[in-house]
């Protein structure tokens, strides 16, 4: 009777799973095993927001385990020697899992596969996270795509083929030892700053589902006309599901298309502005792949000499601008809501992300870093883009001149002030457009005690653009 061990990470789902489904075809017994080694992926481990997140996915894959008759097996311990100390306990003969894509976990991975394979075990990974793979379109002379319109042009091509696999039914399990619990872990706080995270998430399959087709039945068809505004639900806030494989985007893709009627994915269809935003999540991991140093380094050489606020004098920004102190009411909001809720609404993460990179010049790292110790959906794909888009420095980014007006913004997507009003219940009272500019009123500062802006706006936007005239003037040199 063959056994197989399917090694999970970051694939907490049964339906449409590569990789388990391809374990049950070929083997009789299989072992789901979940193997903490945070180390492994350093320096980008889990921050705490994930960690938290991790942990009731876990619980909630477990669950689901023991629906279909098996139950997740979690060790703690370097990936290669718990495979192989696995294998000689079940006497497997397969390990299956699904493909990362970060740097260090593709070196990882090919070193366990050529370790396994060497001792004449069989080790199989599929692609459950992605529509296409990163290697898998390029340019006509063969390269990468930089610019993300004509790499989307090409995955459009071929989206027809895209499929799901179907869900585990039943599995059987070898006999195993006493595992890990979960708790030893150590994935959730000590100290319960969570209660925000537990009181807007469901982490879990389920609860994944739950929100696409909340998703469908509410918001996809207006998705482009309210996915700006972040007072409404107008997107699907599936990404942490997305980044802990709870749901995958060729799921998300064909629930899309059968509500809309087999509609084909191309410009004028009624879901193509949300596939869209699947495409940018494409792009960011075929940009990660191919140009495995842009989490920490430039993705345009030409900023690595730009001129960078001091970070020892920007000290105390930096920490307002985290702690939503700034003084600047609609970035003040969007990072309450990060703290309280781990997550951010797009378009304010790119007001403060703009605040942050060309107001303030701190280098793109600071709100890199940030983000992903308070994010459940911190990915290092499209966390790495994200900054480096905003910061002007990335592939496909928003030039460096380009800089958000968190004024212009606010009266643009909160016209009204709810969001604003939600986070900042100090604000609550004070109409627009004051709501959006209070340092205009001293008194009102007095009397609230919201603290006046850290920076004036208008004069460090134009030191920002001095500074990048800077930039091309030793460029034409």
């Amino acid at each position: 009777m063959s056994t197989a061990i399917v090694w999970l990470r970051r694939d907490l789902r049964l339906a449409d799973n590569p990789a388990l489904h391809a374990a049950l075809a070929a083997h009789a017994r299989v072992l789901p095993v979940y193997i903490h080694a945070p180390e492994e992926e350093a320096p980008w481990q889990p921050g705490a927001a994930s960690r938290w997140w991790l942990h009731h996915s876990l619980s909630a894959l477990d669950e689901s385990l023991r629906a279909c008759g098996a139950r997740l097996h979690i060790v703690r311990g370097p990936s290669l020697q718990t495979l192989q100390r696995l294998i000689e306990s079940c006497g497997a003969a397969a390990v299956y899992w699904n493909r990362l894509y970060e740097p260090a976990a593709l070196a990882r991975d090919r070193d366990i596969k050529q370790s396994l394979r060497a001792r004449g075990i069989t080790a199989h990974s599929c692609n459950a996270a992605l529509l296409f793979e990163p290697w898998q379109l390029a340019t006509g002379e063969g390269s990468p795509y930089r610019v993300f319109t004509p790499f989307w042009r090409s995955a459009l091509t071929s989206m027809d083929a895209v499929a799901c696999t179907p869900a585990a039914q039943r599995i059987d399990m070898p006999p195993m030892p006493t595992c890990t619990p979960l708790a030893a872990l150590d994935l959730l706080p000590r100290l319960r700053w969570d209660r925000g995270l537990a009181a807007h998430w469901q982490p879990g399959e389920s609860g994944a589902q739950a929100l696409l087709h909340a998703f469908i039945e509410q918001a996809v068809h207006g998705y482009k006309a309210q996915r700006d505004y972040p007072a409404v639900t107008g997107t699907s806030r599936l990404s942490a599901h997305l980044h802990f494989g709870e749901i995958g985007p060729r799921q998300i893709l064909a629930a899309l298309r059968e509500h809309a009627g087999n509609d084909r994915v191309g410009a004028a269809s009624s879901i193509a502005p949300y596939v869209r935003e699947l495409g940018w999540r494409e792009f960011s991991h075929h940009l990660l792949y191919h140009f495995p140093h842009t989490p920490t380094r430039n993705f345009n050489p030409r900023f690595d000499v730009f001129a960078w606020a001091d970070d020892g004098v920007h000290a105390e920004a930096l920490a307002r601008w985290q702690q939503g102190r700034s003084g600047i009411p609609i970035v003040d909001a969007g990072m309450r809501e990060l703290w309280h809720t781990g997550w951010m609404h797009n378009r304010v993460r790119m007001i403060v992300a703009s605040l942050l990179t060309k107001n303030l010049r701190l280098h793109w790292l600071h709100g890199a870093r940030w983000f992903w110790d308070t994010l459940v959906d911190a990915d290092l794909a499209n966390n790495t883009q994200g900054w480096q888009w905003s910061a002007g420095t990335g592939a496909d980014a928003a030039p460096y001149f380009r800089i958000f007006s968190p004024v212009a913004q606010s009266a643009k997507f909160d016209a009204a002030g709810d969001y604003i009003r939600r986070w900042l219940p100090e604000l609550a009272a004070v109409p627009a457009p004051l709501l959006f500019q209070p340092w205009r009123d001293a008194a009102l500062l007095q009397r609230t005690g919201y603290p006046p802006p850290l920076l004036d706006l208008a004069a460090s936007r134009a030191q920002a653009l001095a500074a990048y005239q800077q930039l091309r003037a030793q460029a034409a040199r």
